[in-house]
Formats: C-alpha cells, sequence, structure tokens
C-alpha cells in the first residue's frame, strides 16, 4: 500500500504503461490522464474522475449512488455510460435490479413502446426524492423522441422535468422528478 498519494500515482502510471494500448482508454489511466488532464485531479491528490461530459452535473448524480440502468442496446453513449460510474464510483445496475435505486438511467427512443408506462414502471425501485434520467437520441438522428411527448409522459406519470442537456454528439437527457410533496 502506498504511503503517500503521490506513490500512488507513481503505481498507478506504472500499472498503466503494462497494459496493453489496445484496451479503451477507460481502462488505461494514462493514456486516460493524456486525454483529459482533469481526471487525475482529486481530493489530496487522490485520482478521481472529473465531472465527466458537460451537463453531468445537473443531472444529480453523485458517489455512492445505485443507478439502474433500463433500455440498454448498441447505440447508448458508452462514454456517457462510463462517466456515470466514475461518479457514483460503481458500475450499473441491470433492469432486472430489485434493490432500491437512488437514480434511474433510461434510454428511450421512438418506437420502444409507451414511455408513460415505463416511467411507472422505474418508479417502482425509485428511492423516495431520487431522479429519473430519460436518454433520447437528439433531433435528426434515428429514434428521436419529441420533448414535448416526454414532457407529457413525465406529467401522466407524476413527474416534472428539471433539466435538459446535451450528452455527446447523438443523445439528449432530461431529469425528471416526482414533486417534492407528493406521495406515490
Amino acid at each position: 500500500m502506498p504511503a503517500t498519494p503521490r506513490q500512488a500515482n507513481l503505481q498507478l502510471i506504472r500499472l498503466a504503461r503494462r497494459l496493453p494500448p489496445t484496451l479503451p482508454a477507460r481502462y488505461r489511466p494514462l493514456a486516460r490522464a493524456q486525454k483529459d488532464p482533469e481526471w487525475m485531479d482529486g481530493v489530496n491528490g487522490v485520482n478521481t474522475p472529473a465531472a465527466g461530459p458537460s451537463g453531468l452535473p445537473k443531472l444529480g448524480f453523485s458517489a455512492g449512488q445505485v443507478v439502474q440502468e433500463y433500455g440498454y442496446d448498441d447505440d447508448v453513449d458508452h462514454d456517457f455510460r462510463y462517466a456515470v460510474e466514475d461518479v457514483i464510483g460503481s458500475e450499473l445496475e441491470y433492469d432486472d435490479f430489485t434493490g432500491v435505486a437512488d437514480g434511474v438511467l433510461l434510454w428511450w427512443r421512438d418506437g420502444d413502446g409507451d414511455l408513460v408506462d415505463a416511467l411507472v414502471d422505474v418508479l417502482t425501485n425509485l428511492a423516495e426524492g431520487a431522479g429519473i434520467v430519460v436518454l433520447t437520441p437528439k433531433a435528426g438522428r434515428v429514434g428521436e423522441v419529441d420533448a414535448a411527448e416526454i414532457e407529457e409522459s413525465a406529467v401522466t406519470a407524476g413527474l416534472h422535468a428539471t433539466a435538459n442537456v446535451s450528452i455527446g454528439s447523438d443523445w439528449s437527457a432530461s431529469r425528471l422528478l416526482a414533486p417534492k410533496n407528493s406521495r406515490r
């Protein structure tokens, strides 16, 4: 166990140099640090991830949360998923997770069914005051969902939108919360 944060950083760099260069940057800390210098910044010199893609802090994720993911498919933004995992400090839970979740990622595309039903289903495992982040393809992309449909579905499910942000080049995110004084 390294005695100081500097020794920990040096040990991490030595380890990164031994990893094959074909691994994605997410698994090669040195490559990731070269690509994103802020990633190495942390409290007391300990490596902690930066905020991730712009807009990620507005979506309400924080360290230690349990975040459940629905609607995963090959077209999702993996960099965004990794950034969320970096912030919460663990992997995302699959849609069959039965515990209580502190947040939800819901990847939604046109043709996936009824968004109101999906939001109501997601609410069953959600902790009180937790948020749902609905990720949809941006306008002009295959599977795009109209923002009015998201807003209308949220209201019907007893939720309201608190933030809308761009995630990468292909996805938009809407954070939905239940009103503070409502009962489910």
